[in-house]
């Protein structure tokens, strides 16, 4: 998944299905998620709480905040579950979410 925004922006949002291997949405009732970025194998320049939009559907967001997009380049970010029962899932679990800010023209 690629993720474009320009530079600045705080719309739109980043929203996700979070699923299994088989493409089957993981239940996310009594469970917590976060929002981590970094720069592309860099340091992590976000790592904050995101919204649980539709919980049995496996459907989060992350809200972007002033400041999250203020340096254009390339990053690789991830939704971090905690259960219920405290034990930690991260997604997607092969791969990162590819997001690029853009610069902006002036």
């Amino acid at each position: 998944m690629t993720f474009q925004i320009k530079q600045n922006d705080t719309s739109p949002q980043l929203e996700a299905v979070l699923s299994d291997a088989a493409g089957t949405a993981i239940d996310l009732t009594g469970a917590a998620v976060r929002f981590h970025m970094r720069r592309a194998r860099g340091a992590v320049v976000i790592d904050a709480a995101a919204t649980i939009v539709t919980a049995a559907a496996g459907l989060v967001r992350y809200v972007w905040v002033a400041g999250d997009t203020a340096t254009a380049g390339s990053y690789q970010a991830e939704f971090e579950v905690t259960y219920a029962d405290g034990t930690i899932e991260t997604f997607p679990n092969a791969a990162n979410i590819q997001i690029d800010i853009l610069a902006d023209i002036t």
